[in-house]
């Protein structure tokens, strides 16, 4: 995403090559990078692979005029908002109207004086960083209302949205779909003997050491306390059961170093469950049957991993 400390991508369009290396020429001196095209058709097409910010049209050219490329750029680019000046000859209050509502942001006459077009760049450029901002609040906020503010994995309602959604793909394309739980050893045993400070950092590396254990496109969500659930797409029985091994491993094999304390060595238990992509109540039962393994592992002396069928029989 652009801040407001880089450079801006000006696009031109222009078919006079006299007014085109002049507009390079003072764009290039105000900081801008430019892309120069010289008739309507291939602006369009640089617009769309260049995704240039500003563009700056001339009203007349061949192929597509300025109306029309105003046109296609509303019509076509929706995730990002285009800043676009028309340069014309005309300057009539007909035409300006006629420019502005074929989607021209402003316009210019030609010719055109060097202070007024470097005013008007400095007002895209000011139009198009705001947008920058919102978008970046934007993400922002659905970062703080998705994810969990400790181990910055997915929160329980995002998770169980994320589960949601996979079962409907997985039901649509009828490919498998795994859930496993997770849950932390002795973890009422670590925050009373170390404190809840070095809990929660436990809790914190143990969630960054799954995630780097876990495939790009597996999620992982704090389901409530010490529990972590994973949601697993295309994902048998057998696939969970190379997954929980791996996972049971990496947090097994090496302790934890907390500052302030001996090195810890954690364990966690397991429970899996896969789902065919036929059952419509997939959802609830991924979690019923996923925590029934996880019970079960733990029942079992703990630091094991458990994957059963979606119905709970065969172990």
């Amino acid at each position: 995403m652009m801040n407001s400390l880089e450079k801006i991508s000006v696009l031109i369009a222009e078919d006079d090559s006299v007014s085109r290396e002049i507009l390079r020429k003072n764009l290039t001196s105000w900081g801008y990078e430019v892309i120069l095209t010289k008739d309507g058709e291939e602006a369009w097409n640089a617009i769309i692979q260049s995704r240039s910010r500003i563009i700056i049209l001339d009203w007349l050219m061949p192929k597509l005029n300025g109306l029309d490329v105003c046109r296609k750029v509303r019509e076509t680019i929706t995730d990002r908002y285009t800043y676009i000046i028309l340069m014309t000859a005309k300057g009539d209050s007909e035409d300006v109207i006629e420019g502005l509502t074929a989607g021209a942001d402003d316009y210019i006459t030609k010719p055109f004086k060097r202070p007024e077009l470097k005013a008007r760049l400095v007002t895209g450029k000011r139009i198009i960083n705001l947008e920058t901002q919102l978008l970046d609040t934007q993400k922002r906020l659905h970062e703080l209302a998705t994810r969990d503010g400790l181990t910055n994995l997915w929160n329980r309602s995002a998770i169980f949205k994320i589960l949601e959604e996979e079962v409907e793909r997985s039901s649509r394309e009828k490919t498998p779909l795994g859930a496993i739980m997770i849950d932390i050893d002795h973890f009422k045993d670590i925050n009373d003997s170390c404190g809840h400070l070095a809990g929660d950092a436990v809790l914190v590396a143990i969630s960054r050491r799954l995630m780097d254990n876990v495939r790009p496109y597996d999620k992982i969500g704090r389901y409530g306390g010490d529990e972590l659930l994973i949601v697993l797409p295309h994902s048998s029985r057998e696939n969970l059961k190379i997954i929980a091994d791996r996972l049971q491993k990496s947090i097994e094999e090496k302790k934890f170093v907390i500052p302030g304390h001996d090195p810890l060595k954690v364990t966690i238990s397991i429970g899996g469950t896969s789902y065919d992509g036929m059952n419509k109540k997939a959802v609830d039962s991924l979690i019923q049957e996923s925590d029934t393994a996880l019970y079960e592992a733990k029942n079992e002396g703990r630091n094991r991993y458990k994957i059963i069928k979606i119905d709970g029989k065969d172990k």
